[in-house]
């Protein structure tokens, strides 16, 4: 049995090593660079809330589309079926 104290260290890296949380960091620093150039075209800090929901609605569809083609994800040498598709087998009577 792990100690608690280890646990929470151990459940961080975790999380630092996850895809998904790569993910966060990556679409993280898209908004944060979108915020700095509005901010820079309109003269003002437009805050982050402000960049995110304009970064979402003109450019998170695209650039997740890029982002899938220039990081594919990578194989687990499985399908995209849940379930392997069975064929009926001829009777033999």
């Amino acid at each position: 049995m792990t100690s608690p104290a280890h646990e929470p260290s151990t459940s961080r890296e975790f999380v630092k090593q996850s895809s998904l949380y790569q993910e966060f960091l990556a679409e993280r620093e898209e908004i944060l660079k979108h915020k700095w150039l509005e901010s820079e075209r309109l003269g003002y800090d437009i805050g982050f809330e402000r960049a995110l929901l304009d970064w979402i609605r003109k450019h998170r569809e695209s650039w997740r589309a890029a982002r899938r083609h220039s990081h594919p994800a990578p194989s687990t040498g499985t399908t995209n079926q849940p379930f392997p598709i069975e064929t009926p087998q001829k009777r033999m009577n």
